[in-house]
């Protein structure tokens, strides 16, 4: 019997999924392994954890895997590809792999080989299509540095771009107390400095905050959301226009922390899409990109096999 895994390495979280040709038998979840942001050794410590979990779960040994498919921002650079296969192969040296981009295994997990569009907003941020000849396209997700709209790495920096706006302005927002608490800071002096260190803190955890504010009523923070939902609901009409321009629109899906977290987000993102393209289908479950990275590792045992 072949056994297949499915990872899905992101920038907070790693997910794994642990299967045979017809059941799931273990999923885990790890640390952060996007090589990129957080480098080579911690990636190594979430991949082989979520992996070692798998395998105990469901009671497999590491050599009995015989594929694996790993979804992972920077895949298509050489060099991140082949840190990851390193790395996956130190636990399984004849271990089958195929690496290729979050925004593929989430494509996968929503629509399979068909049609359609799917937004990500976790910790970044990008949109990518596929259109009925199978030509695809994408936009965002250029990095935390010079992309990433609407994900929570953004929203997290923004937060503090909003904050000081409102003090020069003279307003209150909740969001200051919330971001000084959570960073264990004591003056706005002091925010100032660690917001502009080298290197940036954790951006991505002041998102949370931006939601519970929001939905506390605070008006910075709830503005600072529908921007988010503007910008994500701007790449997807972005792909949309490449790969569906005209009627019957390829439906859309989500996924991603950002869109499970905030309704103002998700309302926002559905209504500038509804205005732009009438009719359009918008799926209401989140997808889960492991899923898809399962899939392809399935996909890739049957062309070795067929």
């Amino acid at each position: 019997m072949a056994f297949y895994l499915g990872i899905d390495g992101g920038g907070t979280k790693t997910r794994c999924v642990l299967a045979n040709e017809t059941a799931v038998l273990a999923t885990t979840v790890s640390g952060a392994s996007n090589i990129v942001r957080i480098g080579e050794a911690q990636a190594r410590a979430s991949l082989h954890a979520a992996m070692r979990q798998a395998c105990a779960v469901a009671k497999v040994a590491h050599e009995q895997i015989q594929f694996v498919c790993i979804g992972a921002a920077g895949a298509a650079r050489p060099e991140v590809a082949a840190k990851l296969r390193s790395i996956l192969a130190e636990l399984n040296p004849s271990l089958r792999i195929e690496i290729v981009s979050d925004a593929e295994i989430a494509l996968a997990a929503a629509f399979g080989e068909s049609p359609g569009v799917i937004a990500i907003a976790g910790t970044g941020s990008m949109v990518y299509g596929r259109d009925p000849a199978g030509h695809t396209a994408r936009a965002g997700g250029w990095g935390f540095a010079i992309s990433d709209e609407g994900s929570g790495h953004w929203i997290g920096r923004n937060a503090i771009s909003a904050l000081m706006h409102a003090r020069d302005q003279g307003q209150e927002t909740e969001l200051t107390s919330l971001i000084l608490e959570t960073w264990k800071l004591r003056s706005i002096d002091a925010l100032i400095q660690h917001a502009n260190a080298t290197p940036s803190p954790e951006f991505p955890r002041l998102f949370p905050l931006v939601v519970r504010a929001a939905e506390h009523g605070d008006a910075v923070a709830r503005e600072l959301l529908e921007r988010a939902g503007r910008e994500l609901a701007a790449l997807a009409t972005t792909v949309l226009h490449r790969v569906a321009p005209d009627p019957p629109y390829v439906p859309v899906a989500l996924t991603g922390s950002v869109f499970r977290q905030s309704e103002i987000v998700r309302r926002v993102f559905y209504h500038h899409l509804e205005g732009s393209f009438p009719g359009i289908k918008l799926l209401d479950d989140f997808v889960e990109p492991v899923m898809g990275a399962l899939a392809l590792a399935r996909a890739a045992g049957s062309a070795k096999t067929g």
